[in-house]
């Protein structure tokens, strides 16, 4: 890829935008049931996840395209992100 892509593993900067999640005692004792360790994953003890978004940005800091979705199943088609990077690099 020639662009850059935000890794956030601790929520750290979904917090700043106000894209994440908690969960309430009970969906967390279902997920342990299952395996599921956010603790061990995010790296920290919140029990946090991220809302799904994609945001476009240029160079110039401008963000160009925002898609924002709570339900994780809902998400842009490759080509419109791809569309949107072919707009801001011509």
């Amino acid at each position: 890829m020639n662009f850059e892509v935000l890794y956030d593993q601790d929520n750290s900067y979904a917090d700043k935008l106000g894209l994440k999640h908690g969960f309430p005692d009970d969906l967390k004792e279902v997920y342990g049931k299952f395996g599921i360790d956010l603790d061990s994953f995010n790296g920290n003890s919140k029990w946090e996840l991220p809302i799904p978004a994609r945001f476009v940005v240029d160079k110039s800091k401008v963000v160009r395209a925002v898609d924002v979705n709570i339900d994780y199943t809902v998400r842009p088609e490759a080509f419109e992100t791809t569309e949107a990077l072919r707009g801001i690099s011509s």
